[in-house]
């Protein structure tokens, strides 16, 4: 049975949580936070550590939700496997693949077979030619329509994820409608962090943020999917400060899976890496322990990161000056992304609160 949503307490639990299955992906997207290659990792947690780590995060409660991302998971040739021993075990498996040929129509109706609760998709321009160069690959652009058209066809729900960036913003109305034309059931607005590859990637500016999330809001009023942002919950602000902060606290979509604003970095959200190590997000690459030899529960709930992460009150600079900190906190993987400081002041925030007499923020964000 799924966890309400707003009834989790996230210093005992995430509301997701991401497993890396594998780094190995055929493609070499120009944002890669995985840096990932073409073949598997020798390390990577098999089959049965795998399964063991999912018998660890079933402790966490009932419904906790889980996705196997990448790399593209699909490279992995237990994946259905592990969605379908997931699911026998009552967690909610969702997945991340990559826009490929290995994601064919019978290996989307396996995954529905085994239990397969959402798919997300990621489609960064609104035309072939802009999503294709982003992704460095020609044909991924149809590919991946096409397996959004599938996932539906077998009932999968879908979410489309967007990296927004200085190559991509002008993108994002076309995108929308393509959300639309799918039938997604989410949107999830994924505003860039400079790791992997996407450190040479230019990002917007704070001012160019703050209006890419007063457009979400107002293009929230007239879709039939939801949206969420990515490394960038001062979305949750701009949604409040607009008279909208129902668009940043509602909890359900049609596929059950519900939604979770205001999750940040260790505080709703954890990151198990191919290897195994447990990180606060995968944009913020700093372990507080290894899942084959510690529990994944006892590092969420007990480690000094984590639990320095969901203490808003600990936060430095802008941030910890900021009434809205409890509702919002900053990306802390940006700001460890910049500073090598998890609870410095996120860059890409243009807001300046009363209390603060620092310098703004179009003098920190220096990238």
């Amino acid at each position: 049975m799924a966890a309400d949503p707003r009834a989790i307490d996230t210093s005992q639990r995430p509301f997701v949580l991401i497993w890396e299955v594998t780094q190995a992906c055929a493609l070499a997207c120009k944002h890669c936070r995985a840096n990932a290659q073409p073949q598997r990792h020798p390390d990577e947690l098999t089959t049965a550590e795998g399964k063991q780590l999912l018998d660890d995060i079933r402790t966490f409660g009932d419904g906790q939700l889980v996705v196997l991302s990448g790399g593209d998971p699909l490279a992995r040739d237990d994946t259905v496997e592990l969605v379908d021993y997931g699911t026998d075990n009552g967690l909610r498996m969702t997945l991340t693949p990559s826009g490929t040929t290995s994601l064919t129509a019978d290996r989307i109706r396996e995954l529905a077979d085994a239990g397969l609760r959402r798919m997300a998709l990621s489609i960064d321009g609104g035309s072939a030619a802009a999503h294709d160069e982003f992704r460095q690959e020609r044909g991924s652009f149809e590919q991946t329509l096409r397996a959004a058209r599938d996932a539906r066809a077998a009932g999968v729900p879908i979410q489309i994820n967007t990296t927004v960036c200085a190559d991509t913003v002008n993108e994002l109305p076309a995108v929308r409608n393509l959300v639309a034309e799918l039938g997604a059931v989410l949107w999830s607005v994924f505003f860039l962090v400079p790791v992997g590859r996407g450190r040479v990637l230019d990002p917007i500016s704070p001012d160019r943020a703050e209006r890419v999330m007063e457009w979400l809001c107002t293009v929230n009023d007239d879709v039939p999917f939801g949206i969420k942002t990515t490394e960038a919950p001062h979305y949750r602000r701009v949604a409040i400060e607009r008279g909208r902060a129902d668009h940043a606290t509602r909890s359900s979509a049609p596929d059950g899976i519900g939604r979770r604003m205001g999750i940040t970095a260790g505080n709703g959200f954890a990151f198990v890496s191919h290897t195994g190590e447990l990180y606060p997000s995968g944009f913020l690459p700093q372990a507080a322990g290894n899942v084959k030899h510690e529990d994944v529960v006892d590092v969420y709930r007990e480690s000094e990161l984590f639990r320095r992460l969901r203490d808003p009150d600990a936060l430095r600079g802008k941030c910890g000056a900021c009434e809205y900190r409890h509702v919002c906190g900053g990306s802390r993987s940006r700001a460890y992304a910049y500073t090598g400081d998890p609870l410095a002041s996120d860059p890409l925030c243009a807001y300046l609160p009363d209390e603060y007499d620092g310098a703004p923020p179009d003098q920190q964000f220096t990238a």
